[in-house]
């Protein structure tokens, strides 16, 4: 059974940085594709970062030029860098997974909180 599981998420301070960290397990996930999301306490889930199987980035508006998304295949961990945060990055973010066959896996997610 697919698993995954997110860490990093902290209290920071404007400014500041964080890395998230995404480890998944069960599977193989070599042709998986891997997304970052968020929720802020009542709005949507939001898309804030994916990387392809085959390596391609892509980055919300709102993150581009602070945030960088990295995989490490040997491990299957997908790390999201985080900088330059600002109150509005507060969320809880998670990681997310689809699979060659369409299949979605989520992790559970993990608070990051941006304030003084």
């Amino acid at each position: 059974q697919v698993q995954l599981v997110e860490s990093g998420g902290d209290l920071v301070q404007p400014g500041g940085s964080l890395r998230l960290s995404c480890a998944a397990s069960g599977s193989s996930f070599s042709f998986a594709n891997w997304r970052w999301y968020r929720q802020a306490p009542g709005k949507q889930r939001e898309l804030v970062a994916s990387i392809s199987s085959g390596g391609n980035r892509n980055y919300a508006d709102f993150v581009k030029g602070r945030f960088t998304i990295s995989r490490d295949s040997a491990k299957n961990t997908v790390d999201l860098q985080m900088n330059s945060l600002t109150p509005g990055d507060t969320a809880v973010y998670y990681c997310n997974i689809r699979m060659w066959d369409g299949r979605d896996y989520w992790g559970q997610g993990t608070q990051v909180t941006v304030s003084s």
